[in-house]
């Protein structure tokens, strides 16, 4: 019996009638609180114009939660066949709001999902976030224009690493990453407690804006590349870890005005850009 403001029935009964059991191997874990997808829909802001990214739907938890706030146009991108029929439910009760893409979501382009101004709101799967994180950070990196915000949920541990600050056990690559493109904003926690099946540590959902211009200068490969470097053996000085980048660790710190007995994790967003920009020059030399 429908007793939702929708008019489509409760959560827990849709997922026993479409026998939406959640899968281990797929990261999924589904929140029911339509009171919660909604609040996590109104920190998207207005999603009245362009088009809204949803990640993952599953039985439409938070694609309901966006639709009910006013979204204008939800792509939902699902590769578990077992939602489309839940998840067409939602479409006939918006009509031409809802649009269903069967695909991996690791296999698609935020730019062909639809106009802009576009923005993700997502309950990311846990096993294949960091990694979306990382291809959409490329994209924007190439166009800031490409997205207007990710508002994401994720793990508190990978929420933690993309705001931590140097010298912190959290800081590493994904947080250099993410603040040289993004400006990240923590929006609520959310307890394991309101998942199905619960995991074992509570998420956070976090709004990252891109930035019109990078942080600080910077080309994005040679930054990952330097990145991947340092962090790789973060335990080591500079002038061991960047081996595996450079013949002349040494050579490349002193470029960047960067002591090479420190560690990764005591550099800041700057100083990893410099040591960027030091290593495209002398390849660029070279």
């Amino acid at each position: 019996m429908a007793d939702t403001p929708d008019g489509l029935p409760p959560l827990r009964e849709v997922i026993r009638h479409h026998g939406l059991g959640a899968q281990r191997a797929l990261g999924q874990h589904f929140l029911f609180d339509l009171n919660l997808t909604r609040r996590i829909a109104r920190a998207a802001g207005d999603l009245t114009a362009g088009t809204t990214i949803e990640i993952g739907p599953g039985p439409g938890g938070l694609t309901r939660g966006l639709l009910a706030e006013g979204a204008g146009h939800v792509v939902a991108v699902e590769r578990d066949p077992r939602c489309r029929s839940a998840l067409a439910e939602i479409a006939a009760v918006y009509p031409d709001r809802l649009t269903l893409v069967d695909a991996d979501a690791l296999t698609v382009a935020l730019a062909d999902l639809g106009p802009p101004p576009r923005r993700v709101v997502a309950n990311l799967p846990y096993n294949v976030g960091t990694q979306l994180l990382l291809d959409w950070l490329d994209a924007i990196a190439a166009d800031p224009g490409v997205v207007e915000h990710l508002t994401l949920m994720f793990q508190r541990e990978v929420a933690e690493r993309l705001r931590a600050a140097p010298g912190t056990k959290a800081y590493g690559r994904l947080s250099v990453l993410t603040q040289w493109l993004c400006r990240i904003d923590p929006v609520l926690t959310v307890p394991a407690a309101a998942f199905t099946p619960p995991p074992k540590v509570t998420s956070r959902v976090v709004r990252l804006t891109p930035r019109p211009e990078p942080a600080h200068p910077a080309d994005g490969a040679t930054l990952q590349a330097v990145t991947a470097a340092a962090f790789g053996q973060r335990r080591k000085m500079l002038r061991q870890s960047l081996k595996t980048l450079t013949a002349d660790p040494a050579g490349l710190c002193a470029a960047a005005g960067i002591d090479p007995t420190v560690r990764a994790d005591a550099l800041d967003l700057a100083a990893f850009c410099a040591l960027a920009r030091a290593h495209a020059g002398t390849a660029t030399s070279a």
